[in-house]
């Protein structure tokens, strides 16, 4: 009997589908696809996380009685069967029934035409079953509340009327950008951003509209420019001269032709975007930048003398890494990871007790990450600094192998601290496939690469690439050439940052900006006012009747 791999997927028009979706069985396949596919979510959510205490039951064939890891339903009746030895296609054969489905890949399969089928109704309920499971499975570890439900974006009739008379454009960001002398640092990071799901869904819905925008100098205005650019359809490679000029006299630091760090620009870059952002706040704020960026970083401090414990939680915008070795030698993003947080020890003069009031013989510090970002931005240190001359300065060239998915639980506080059953420090040398008692689904923790930064050359004669991911096709940009590539050849770049994005993003209850509110409390205090002025003058004009009479 051959392997599940070894089968073909069949066309999107399987007529056997169709026609079953739409008769009369639609309800009932799907009701029990869903059923399925949540079962065995539970199921291996409650094998990782025992702390319930629940029996877990392990279903056997219907035909063998074999226990089944991963067992195959049938979407007709109530029969499970392994497909090994083929006794779910043979009951299918026999029971003249059509369809059985794998529940932890949510694929179908169709006895009539012998073959695994796409189909996108399942495809969307296997996604909406697995989501609604996790979120049900997720909880806050203060208020225990569940996860904020995510719902998909329906139009309405004010949508609808707005998007009748709309321009559709296509929805490609293959475009370079032009080199306007040594500015190869900023393209690839423009590059980032464009390719950034949620600075592109927050520029291209109109958050912030230049049109209407007041602030001079003004970052956002230049993204909603270069986004609007970019989407416009026009293969011609776009300079940015504007942004340029405008990173010019908001960073006085980047101005001039010099070669610059793209880390720099990187961080420079969201700065600007945060100071000119509509709701931007000191503490707590919502702009674009905080809601993509932000996590927190938490830093832990022991005295060994007294074992007094002190604990600061600190935001990040990323994270830089050291990077180990020379030429020659290879590391890995996750063994950087566990460099970072891994206790260090500190000199005694760098840390005095609170508690016992003298410099410890020892202390440790310890970091790990307390909040995970929507957007992991990771930054690894190849420029190396001995002196306070930046012109000294040395490139080391280690590579560094870094994963297409990541999973970044190991490396919270959570497991890092050993807040669950059996999270000792081995535990975060184990790979991202692996289980770990962290609160809540994988998917929480998971992250999917998006784009790459790569430096070649040396410090001071090198040059900036990327790569970058459009829906499941890879690029690699070059200032202005736009080049196809594979997720290959994007692995085995020598990175220097690196941008990924969460598989699901968290979502919260909606609640409406506090500047939406402001001014629609000016728009209402306006009108007001302008309604007092028309009856003053209604009222003069009365008077003026009443002199005549």
């Amino acid at each position: 009997m051959s392997d599940i791999s070894d089968q073909s997927e069949g066309s999107e028009r399987c007529t056997h589908i169709v026609e079953a979706l739409e008769g009369p069985e639609k309800v009932a396949l799907s009701g029990k696809f869903k059923t399925a596919s949540t079962w065995y979510f539970q199921r291996t959510h409650d094998s990782i996380h025992p702390s319930k205490r629940r029996k877990v039951a392990s279903p056997t064939c219907g035909t063998c009685s074999v226990t089944l890891p991963r067992p195959f339903v049938c979407l007709h009746c109530s029969y499970s069967g392994c497909w090994t030895r083929g006794h779910i296609r043979s009951h299918l054969r026999t029971t003249g029934h059509f369809f059985c489905a794998d529940p932890k890949t949510g694929r179908v399969f169709c006895s009539q035409c012998d073959n695994f089928i796409l189909n996108t109704t399942f495809e969307g309920l296997f996604s909406t079953a697995v989501l609604k499971a996790e979120e049900a499975e997720t909880r806050f570890q203060v208020t225990k509340k569940t996860r904020e439900a995510y719902k998909p974006w329906t139009s309405d009739e004010k949508d609808t009327t707005a998007l009748k008379d709309a321009i559709q454009i296509p929805c490609e960001s293959r475009r370079g950008l032009l080199n306007l002398g040594q500015t190869c640092f900023l393209n690839v990071v423009l590059q980032s951003f464009i390719h950034n799901p949620l600075l592109r869904n927050y520029f291209l819905s109109g958050k912030h509209n230049r049109a209407t925008c007041k602030n001079t100098d003004c970052t956002c205005c230049e993204f909603d420019n270069l986004f609007s650019e970019i989407y416009s359809g026009d293969t011609v490679p776009y300079g940015p001269i504007s942004f340029l000029a405008t990173t010019w006299r908001a960073s006085s630091e980047l101005s001039g032709y010099a070669q610059r760090d793209a880390h720099e620009f990187f961080i420079a870059a969201l700065n600007q975007i945060h100071a000119t952002s509509r709701g931007s706040t000191n503490v707590s704020c919502n702009c674009i930048i905080h809601t993509t960026f932000l996590g927190q970083l938490h830093s832990e401090v022991k005295c060994e003398r007294c074992g007094n414990t002190t604990s600061t939680v600190d935001p990040m915008l990323d994270i830089s890494l050291e990077v180990e070795g020379d030429k020659d030698s290879e590391a890995t993003l996750g063994s950087c990871l566990r460099r970072f947080t891994k206790p260090e020890t500190l000199g005694s003069k760098e840390y005095s007790c609170s508690k016992c009031k003298q410099a410890p013989h020892q202390v440790t510090k310890q970091l790990s990450i307390r909040e995970l970002p929507p957007v992991l931005s990771v930054q690894f240190k190849r420029f190396e600094h001995r002196t306070a001359d930046k012109t000294a300065a040395k490139k080391i060239d280690t590579r560094v192998r870094f994963p297409a998915a990541i999973n970044m639980a190991p490396y919270t506080t959570f497991v890092v601290s050993g807040g669950g059953k059996g999270a000792m420090k081995g535990k975060a040398k184990a790979s991202a496939s692996e289980s770990f008692p962290y609160p809540g689904p994988d998917a929480l923790y998971e992250y999917d690469l998006f784009a790459v930064i790569c430096h070649e050359g040396q410090i001071d004669n090198g040059h900036y690439t990327n790569f970058a991911r459009f829906r499941q096709e890879w690029y690699r940009f070059d200032d202005e050439k736009v080049t196809p590539t594979t997720l290959t050849q994007c692995l085995k770049s020598p990175a220097y940052m690196c941008f990924y994005v969460k598989k699901h993003l968290d979502y919260k209850p909606y609640m409406t900006p506090t500047y939406v509110l402001i001014r629609e409390t000016e728009i209402v205090k306006e009108r007001q006012r302008e309604k007092e002025k028309e009856l003053e003058r209604m009222k003069e004009v009365d008077n003026d009747i009443l002199a005549t009479i």
